[in-house]
């Protein structure tokens, strides 16, 4: 991985922090479904910004940008509604709202510089 691509290490950490969220939340708090909800959006984003980097065209690239930056919305979604439902602490919350909001704006950005050139 290279060290200079923000996003493709902030997603990739992102992604490693919700698995041990969920085997937590799972082992834990006995909580399946929406964990199991995070997970699958929260490991999506890092996989498709992969996958973007990886891409054959521009085009290709910024589909799967667009994918990863729908799958960071669904994590923020499920990541207030498990705080909404006493699962995560006002610690957990804060620190995960944070991480996501960041990733959402730097795909946000990359999709931007996108359009305008």
């Amino acid at each position: 991985m290279k060290k200079d691509n923000a996003i493709q290490i902030k997603s990739y950490d992102f992604a490693v922090r919700i698995v041990k969220l969920y085997k937590h939340l799972s082992q834990e708090k006995r909580e399946f479904v929406l964990s199991k909800q995070l997970l699958r959006s929260g490991t999506s984003i890092g996989a498709n910004v992969e996958e973007a980097i990886g891409g054959q065209s521009r085009k290709d690239f910024f589909a799967k940008l667009t994918i990863a930056y729908k799958e960071a919305r669904e994590s923020h979604y499920w990541i207030r509604l498990l705080k909404d439902t006493d699962y995560l602490t006002e610690e957990e919350y804060n620190s995960l709202i944070k991480d996501i909001e960041e990733i959402l704006k730097i795909i946000g950005s990359i999709q931007k510089s996108i359009r305008n050139s």
